[in-house]
């Protein structure tokens, strides 16, 4: 007879090595495959280990709720900060995702939730998009960075999470358009950002609020339609990518689809109202065919100075006929008039003439190189909005100088020197965040935060080397 201090706990092979015998000295039932004993035991096994937990906890601080604040990780049982180098929409949607607060709003300006203390524990994150967390993104690694707290991260996510399943839908309806109380429609649709009111980012109004177009599946059909329902005329572009600038608040319509005859853009397939999978670094655009830029009629040297305007053919510009309307004098137009030099028109004064010599101004988007050897490297500046200004190196890479170099008819981009290598401008910082994939055909077609939104100054201008050509 066996002690019971010697019984052994468990299933054991017998004597023999044929079988197994259980605890009790009772051999296994034949039928059982000794394998199936393994994986008996291999809840209990598991059972002792601890879980870890998949990814460092975060937390947004200093915010009126809990997914608008500071940017703070947990690491080796510290919070501590993220570094806003390389920092964009699309770093911050993975935040946003991973804490169950819908999708980031524009990056808000520097210190918006104050500086936080502490370690600072992430630089130059670098996020797909696709990300499930934050630690999944690239950066420099734990601890590593070259920052202060002035630059730490901030967050803001809109907290809007759809409850109507992804499927695609059509989002008109037999009912009428609801008439809102400042005239206009249900499904109305603007254009903004644009140089007039036929081109621009698209926005539409869905429950009384403006809302931005994911561009997945935006197209010239979709843009016709848009241009269309505005009294625009053709559609020219469809612009994707943010081209005119980062939206805010809901995205609204998603993986839009239309046929091009449609008369509103709510009448499209698409996903559904705020169904969607996108940051506003995906706004969809448009450029149409009407309103476009009047022309600049050349007058003799003799002409006064106010012989010099803008002089238009009114059979170029396209409007919905005399008398033809959907507005109220709340919506009355003006303009805004410059003299000779602002326009780019230089006066020249000779004894008691006065001549005049058009120099051409500059388009917007326009690029040029400053302070380099040759006009294929320098630093990098671009003409918007009537002015001059400079590029911040958050992001920038040689990527993104071979566009800028192809675009100036130069070489092959050699380097893309940021902190101002060429020496600081002045003026306005006028982009930040540039992310290039590397076959666009101009700088302003790459990715970027909205014009006024940056956390630089002129000792971060970026630079260009290009081969010359």
């Amino acid at each position: 007879m066996r002690k019971e201090a010697e019984m052994l706990i468990g299933p054991q092979p017998d004597e023999k090595g044929w079988g197994w015998r259980l605890g009790d000295g009772s051999a296994a039932p034949p039928f059982l495959p000794q394998a199936l004993f393994f994986f008996l035991l291999l809840p209990l096994a598991s059972a002792l280990q601890p879980t870890p937990l998949p990814f460092p906890e975060l937390r947004l601080v200093g915010g009126p709720s809990r997914c608008r604040g500071r940017l703070e990780v947990m690491h080796g049982g510290s919070w501590g900060s993220v570094c806003d180098d390389d920092w964009d929409v699309v770093d911050a949607n993975v935040v946003c995702r991973q804490l169950g607060c819908g999708l980031a709003l524009p990056v808000p300006r520097p210190l918006a939730f104050g500086q936080g203390r502490g370690p600072i524990l992430l630089d130059n994150v670098e996020c797909r998009g696709q990300e499930a967390a934050l630690s999944e993104c690239g950066s420099r690694g734990w601890g590593v960075h070259n920052c202060f707290h002035y630059e730490d991260v901030a967050v803001l996510c809109d907290e809007f999470l759809p409850t109507q399943p992804p499927t695609r839908k059509m989002l008109t309806s037999r009912a009428p358009p609801t008439t809102l109380p400042n005239g206009k429609s249900e499904g109305s649709v603007r254009l903004v950002g644009g140089a007039n009111l036929c081109q621009g980012r698209v926005e539409i109004l869905h429950n009384g609020l403006w809302g931005t177009v994911c561009d997945d599946d935006w197209g010239l059909p979709d843009a016709a339609v848009v241009c269309r329902q505005l009294g625009c005329g053709t559609a020219m572009a469809a612009t994707t990518n943010a081209f005119f600038g980062y939206g805010t608040g809901h995205i609204l319509l998603d993986n839009v689809h239309c046929e091009g005859g449609e008369p509103r853009l709510a009448a499209c397939q698409s996903l559904g109202w705020g169904v969607h999978n996108c940051g506003h670094h995906e706004d969809a655009g448009a450029l149409c065919a009407g309103l476009g830029p009047p022309t600049l009629t050349a007058l003799p040297s003799s002409a006064t100075r106010e012989d010099w305007a803008w002089h238009t053919d009114p059979s170029d510009c396209f409007h919905l006929g005399w008398g033809q309307h959907n507005c109220g004098h709340h919506e009355d137009a003006g303009a805004l008039c410059a003299g000779p030099e602002e326009l780019g028109l230089q006066v020249q004064q000779d004894g008691s003439e006065t001549t005049r010599v058009s120099t051409p101004r500059p388009r917007d988007g326009h690029l040029r190189l400053v302070n380099g050897a040759h006009r294929c490297e320098g630093r990098v500046e671009l003409y918007l909005g009537q002015r001059w200004g400079t590029v911040c190196d958050d992001a920038w890479d040689l990527r993104a100088a071979g566009v800028l170099c192809r675009q100036l008819g130069c070489g092959q981009a050699l380097a893309a020197p940021g902190e101002a290598h060429f020496g600081p401008g002045r003026g306005p910082i006028l982009l930040d965040n540039v992310k290039c994939r590397g076959e666009e055909s101009a700088l302003l077609l790459c990715s970027h935060i909205r014009w006024d939104a940056h956390n630089c100054d002129h000792s971060e201008d970026a630079s260009v080397l290009c081969q010359p050509s």
